[in-house]
């Protein structure tokens, strides 16, 4: 009998797009699987779907939290999983059909601990669907040995803690840093790698993510949007203290730091002022941080330009992105 697989989904007011996230997940080729799904203190009419989809299927378990965030749900989903092998999958996103089986057999065919496959994006329905009439090929997995994997993939944009099969007993303890809700899942990786033996990954898109407007990335600056900052610090004092990975962890941290700025700026300037001690921050930060050998340097041409500008003049830089002075780089 096929190991059973935890399915975990954590959702925020999602009464629009969780049932058919579930679907396709109940639509796997890949028969043992249980659901749980984390509502995390919902205020529109998650809480009912989550009933009737419960009533629907059997395999699914709901566990109801008072909005603790996404990491504090993933963790109560760990703890809760039954399977040897666990996966997440945000609830506005969608996976094909055949993603967990082709992951399982990724670990099966290598031994590893973990296996990931890469992912298309899609805006409505018309774009999910063109997504699922294209047939793609499984290639053999390229295998990692965990250092190996943080500087070829984590350090190259495969930071997502979704599109992934995990043994669980890899993961034991580790959990989701509390309190992160951007950049937490990529933490949640790199505190993972020192505790297992290999990492497979696929370029078979099983995972279709969802762009929606309604995203975190998409919101207007708020606090929380220095937590990319936070977890990019916090994964980098946790990766191997090599030149060339201190470098380009922080190459990345720099991009988020002016991120987090051009969200500020894009702010009204009553806005701005309300937060001008972020803008503080990050400007100590900038400038801290073009200190560490080969990391400036990283940069591409136009955000070193604007590295420059804002280390200089903080203000004046914040002022003129506001107003679209700056072409993305």
């Amino acid at each position: 009998m096929q190991p059973l697989i935890s399915v975990i989904v954590p959702v925020y007011n999602g009464q629009d797009y969780l049932a058919n996230c579930i679907e396709c997940i109940e639509g796997q080729t890949y028969d043992n699987i249980e659901i749980i799904i984390i509502n995390d203190g919902s205020t529109d009419g998650t809480g009912h779907e989550c009933v009737r989809l419960k009533q629907k299927y059997p395999n699914i378990h709901v566990i109801n939290m008072a909005d603790e965030g996404v990491s504090a749900a993933r963790n109560a989903g760990l703890d809760a999983a039954k399977g040897a092998f666990v996966t997440f999958v945000d609830a506005d996103d969608r996976i094909r059909p055949k993603m967990l089986e082709v992951l399982y057999q990724g670990i099966m065919d290598t031994g590893a601990d973990v296996c990931g496959c890469s992912f298309s994006m899609w805006k409505n329905e018309e774009q999910w669907e063109e997504a699922l009439q294209t047939k793609y090929r499984v290639e053999k997995p390229v295998v990692y040995q965990p250092t190996e994997y943080l500087e070829k993939e984590v350090l190259n944009g495969n930071s997502r803690c979704w599109s992934k099969l995990y043994r669980r007993a890899a993961i034991g303890k580790q959990r989701f840093k509390l309190g992160l809700s951007i950049g937490e899942d990529m933490l949640f990786v790199v505190e993972l790698l020192p505790y297992i033996r290999s990492v497979a990954e696929l370029t078979y898109p099983g995972y279709g993510y969802y762009v929606n407007p309604k995203g975190a990335m998409n919101r207007k600056f708020t606090p929380a949007y220095m937590d990319q900052i936070t977890c990019w610090e916090e994964a980098r004092a946790n990766m191997p203290d090599k030149p060339s990975v201190q470098a380009k962890a922080t190459t990345i941290l720099l991009v988020s730091i002016m991120l987090t700025v051009g969200k500020i700026a894009h702010l009204n300037a009553a806005e701005r002022k309300q937060y001008r001690n972020y803008i503080k921050t990050c400007h100590t930060k900038i400038k801290r941080e073009c200190k560490v050998a080969g990391a400036f340097g990283g940069l591409s041409k136009g955000y070193r330009l604007k590295v420059k500008f804002f280390s200089l003049l903080p203000g004046l830089y914040v002022f003129l992105y506001h107003f679209n002075k700056f072409k993305k780089a």
